[in-house]
């Protein structure tokens, strides 16, 4: 992990230096505000604080060292959890089996919601933390708790093999596959009772809005096809080359990707929105 760690920060000074999406909020936005702060309020603007669910392998910290801070300085109060830990503990969560890190979510988006009085959230996940908001969405109650959902490395139909291989060793943590307690590996692969379950009709319900983002040099979620939602009014697919053929970000670059922020920003907030600019942006296919 330290040297995915590594990686990351220098990534995410790069991105950082490319854009301007963290500009400070004004005292207007919110009360208060903050990462995983639990006296903010929600402002007028943004009445659904923002649920962030990161990927598997990874922590709510790293995952989203460059978004949190990003949704903060837009005024939205930012909450995260690293879930479903096994041996490994909170350095490397998403592990445990699917349906129980969905209830772990659904226990935390409760926590959320009585924290800051709203009746609603919004979540915004990365790989893994699509999948197990969409559970939590069609099965444990979460239509009716969730307003917008904006996924990106989605993946709902699973992974190959060697998708979950190029995972393990991008974090140096081979042994994920074999057998340091990662019920969730079993999970994505294509035909398990998991996956059965989930695509028994449409992934998307009714109720929330869906937005999936998914990049073509994703060597994670094989194919990338995988993270996209059957057509509904209330889904949105945005293929990420087709708004910057600029970007060339893989799997783990989306978490820092100023482009993908852009897009969570204008989709957070529709009538809100800016007009997308595309920044080049590479990860050289991580």
């Amino acid at each position: 992990m330290a040297k995915l760690r590594t990686f990351l920060t220098v990534l995410l000074l790069s991105a950082l230096a490319s854009t301007t999406l963290t500009t400070t909020a004004s005292a207007e936005t919110a009360p208060t505000s903050g990462w995983n702060n639990w006296s903010c309020r929600p402002s007028t603007a943004h009445p659904e604080p923002v649920v962030l669910v990161h990927g598997m392998g990874a922590n709510h910290w790293d995952n989203f060292l460059t978004l949190a801070p990003t949704l903060r300085a837009n005024g939205y109060c930012v909450y995260s959890q690293t879930y479903g830990k096994t041996l490994l503990g909170g350095l490397a969560g998403g592990l445990a089996p699917m349906a129980d890190s969905a209830a772990e979510l659904s226990t935390f988006v409760d926590h959320v919601r009585a924290a800051t009085g709203a009746a609603k959230v919004d979540i915004v996940g990365h790989s893994e933390g699509t999948t197990i908001p969409a559970y939590y969405m069609k099965y444990l109650g979460g239509s009716a708790k969730v307003d917008d959902f904006v996924g990106f490395g989605s993946n709902f139909k699973g992974t190959t093999l060697n998708g979950l291989a190029t995972l393990a060793e991008a974090l140096k943590l081979q042994g994920l596959l074999t057998g340091v307690g990662c019920g969730a590996c079993t999970d994505y692969l294509p035909g398990s009772a998991f996956l059965a379950k989930l695509n028994d009709g449409p992934v998307a319900v009714p109720g929330p809005t869906y937005t999936s983002i998914v990049t073509r040099y994703d060597t994670v979620v094989t194919p990338y096809t995988s993270g996209l939602l059957a057509p509904a009014p209330n889904v949105t697919n945005i293929v990420l080359q087709d708004k910057c053929g600029l970007d060339s970000a893989g799997h783990l670059g989306l978490a820092i990707d100023p482009n993908i922020a852009q897009l969570v920003l204008n989709r957070l907030d529709p009538e809100g929105s800016k007009p997308f600019r595309c920044r080049p942006f590479t990860t050289l296919g991580i």
